[in-house]
C-alpha cells in the first residue's frame, strides 16, 4: 500500500519520499489509520518492521505547532532505541520544524533540562530519565495527547512495568495510548486492558526468521572450544558485517578483546561503557570501520543496522524471544543472512525450545579444521592482495622490488607478503561462564512460574536507569540510571563448511 493512501499530510508524503520509503509496511498500513483515526492500538511486530514510521507519522499529523507544551511521550527500554527514535522522528517532522526532544540517564540531565525549556513537542526517552525529569518539574506531562510505549516486552523484561505506570499516571486519562512489542506475554496484555480504551490489535507476523532468508545452524561446543571454533568460522565464512552475541559484559570485553588480539576489527558493547564511547562504536560499525560487533542482549537492542550478513550466538540466549531478537539482525530487506549458535551439550534443551518457537530446525554444522581456516586466511589474503596491488603505484616502488627479487626468490617474497597480512595464531583465555540450568521436562520445558524471560523475577532485573525512589532525590546529576544493566551482568555466506546429519 502507498503512504498517499493513508490519509497523511502532503507535508509527511514529501518527507517519507525525501527519506527513501516507497511502499507501507504491513504495521504502517494497518496502524496509522486507526492512530490517525484517535485509536488506542497495540501492535505486534518484530524489529525492524517499521514501526518507528507507524506511529511518528500520525503524532506528527496530530501535532498543534502553536501548543508549546508536550504533546507526544514515547517511552522507549535503552537509550540506543531512544535515541535511534528520536532521530527518526526529527526526520519525519523536519519540513514541519517539529520539535523533538530525547532524555536518558548516562547523559549530563543539566543539558536535558536546558533543551526541555525550548518546549519541544515530543519527548522519547527511557523510563528511569522520564521520572527524573518529572520528580524535579522540569517535564510535565498534562498536555500529553498520545502515549507510545515501545518495546514493551523488553521494558517488561528489564523491570521497568512500575515505572512505567507511574509515567502513565502522570498522563491525562484522555490521552490515546499505543502500545508495541515484538511478543504478548501476560504482563504486557495486563498493561493494555488497564490502561488502554477498548484498543485494536495489529499483530503482523514476523518475516525475519523464514528459511527463506535466514540460513539458521547450530554448533555442539565444549565451553573452552568456543572462541577458537568461532574464528575458524570467521576464516572460513568470511562474514562481512557480523554481529556477535554475549550473554554477559565481562564476556563481551573477554572475546572482543580476544579478536582484535587475532587481527579481526571487532569491538564490545554494553552497558558499562559511557555514552559517548558507545556512540562512537556504534557509527563507526555503520561506517564499516568495525567488522565485527560484539555485544549484550540489552546494550545490542534497539539497534537498527541494515547489512548484517551474519550472527553468531556466543551463547545461547536464555530465552526464545532473546533468538528471536538477535537473529533477527539479520536476514533483512530480502538480503540473505546467516545465524550460528554455540551450544554446550547441557543447553541442547535451550536450542530445542527456540526451534519450537521458531518452527525452524537449525542444521548442526560441523567445526571447520584448523587447517581449512589457514586455507580460508589464505584465499581471502589472495583476495585482499590483489585490491592492493590494483591501490598502489607501483611504478614508484619499481627499483627496490628489482633489488629485492635479485636477492630472494619471487616465492619467498609472496610467502612472507601472505605470513604478513594473514592472522597470527594468539593464545585466548575466555573466562567460562556457568552454563544454562537443564529445563525440566516434567513442567513441559518451563522455567519456574515465578520467573520471567531469562530466569530471573522481572523486579530484579534492572539497568541502572531503574534504581529505587529514595536514591533518586540523592544524586546531584540526576543519576545515570540508564548507564547499567543488571540483566547483562555475569552475566551470501560462503558455505565452506560441512552440515552434519542430525
Amino acid at each position: 500500500m502507498k503512504f498517499s493512501e493513508l490519509g497523511l499530510s502532503d507535508s509527511l508524503l514529501s518527507a517519507i519520499s525525501s527519506s527513501g520509503f516507497e511502499e507501507a509496511t504491513p504495521i504502517q498500513a494497518e496502524t496509522i489509520p486507526m492512530v490517525l483515526n484517535g485509536e488506542d492500538v497495540i501492535g505486534q511486530a518484530q524489529t525492524g518492521t517499521g514501526k518507528t514510521a507507524a506511529f511518528a507519522l500520525p503524532i506528527l499529523q496530530h501535532l498543534d505547532f502553536n501548543n508549546p507544551n508536550v504533546q507526544a511521550l514515547i517511552i522507549s527500554p535503552t537509550r540506543e532505541l531512544a535515541i535511534q527514535t528520536q532521530e527518526e522522528v526529527y526526520r519525519l517532522g523536519k519540513d514541519e520544524k517539529a520539535k523533538v526532544q530525547v532524555v536518558y540517564g548516562g547523559a549530563d540531565i543539566r543539558r536535558q533540562i536546558n533543551s526541555l525549556k525550548s518546549h519541544p513537542q515530543i519527548i522519547v526517552g527511557t523510563p528511569g530519565r522520564i521520572l527524573d525529569h518529572i520528580s524535579r518539574h522540569t517535564l510535565k506531562l498534562e498536555h500529553v495527547k498520545t502515549l507510545v510505549l515501545d518495546e514493551a516486552d523488553e521494558m517488561l523484561n528489564m523491570g521497568f512495568l512500575d515505572d512505567i505506570e507511574s509515567i502513565i499516571k502522570q498522563t491525562p486519562s484522555d490521552r490515546q495510548t499505543l502500545l508495541f512489542s515484538a511478543t504478548m506475554p501476560p504482563q504486557i496484555k495486563r498493561v493494555g486492558v488497564q490502561f488502554m480504551k477498548d484498543p485494536h490489535q495489529v499483530k503482523i507476523k514476523a518475516k525475519e526468521l523464514t528459511t527463506d532468508l535466514i540460513d539458521q545452524y547450530y554448533v555442539r561446543v565444549k565451553e573452552y572450544e568456543k572462541f577458537d571454533t568461532m574464528t575458524r568460522f570467521f576464516d572460513v565464512q568470511d562474514p562481512e558485517v557480523t554481529i556477535v552475541f554475549c550473554r554477559t559484559k565481562r564476556r563481551v570485553d573477554e572475546v572482543s578483546k580476544g579478536l582484535e588480539a587475532r587481527g579481526y576489527n571487532a569491538a564490545g558493547l554494553h552497558g558499562d561503557l559511557t555514552q559517548a564511547r558507545r556512540t562512537q562504536i556504534m557509527n563507526e560499525f555503520k561506517q564499516g570501520k568495525v567488522d565485527i560487533l560484539v555485544a549484550t542482549d540489552v546494550a545490542a537492542r534497539g539497534i537498527d543496522i541494515s547489512g548484517v550478513t551474519h550472527v553468531y550466538n556466543y551463547d545461547i540466549p536464555q530465552d526464545p524471544d532473546g533468538y528471536v531478537h538477535r537473529v533477527g539482525r539479520t536476514g533483512r530487506a530480502g538480503k540473505h543472512g546467516v545465524s550460528i549458535t554455540f551450544t554446550t551439550p547441557n543447553e541442547m534443551d535451550y536450542l530445542h525450545e527456540i526451534e519450537k518457537l521458531t518452527k525452524v530446525r537449525m542444521l548442526p554444522l560441523k567445526p571447520p579444521t584448523e587447517q581449512e581456516a589457514f586455507v580460508g586466511q589464505l584465499n581471502n589474503a589472495e583476495s585482499d592482495i590483489g585490491e592492493l596491488i590494483k591501490r598502489t603505484n607501483t611504478e614508484k616502488y619499481e627499483k627496490m622490488a628489482d633489488k629485492l627479487l635479485d636477492e630472494y626468490e619471487a616465492t619467498d617474497l609472496v610467502a612472507a607478503l601472505l605470513n604478513d597480512v594473514t592472522r597470527d595464531y594468539v593464545k585466548v583465555k575466555i573466562t567460562p561462564e556457568r552454563p544454562l540450568s537443564r529445563r525440566h521436562h516434567g513442567s513441559g520445558g518451563r522455567r519456574n512460574s515465578n520467573n520471567h524471560r531469562g530466569g530471573g523475577h522481572w523486579n530484579n532485573r534492572r539497568n541502572d536507569d531503574r534504581n529505587s525512589s529514595r536514591n533518586r532525590n540523592r544524586r546531584s546529576n540526576g543519576g545515570n540510571r540508564d548507564h547499567k544493566r543488571k540483566d547483562d551482568r555475569h552475566s551470501n555466506s560462503k558455505h565452506r563448511f560441512t552440515i552434519k546429519n542430525k
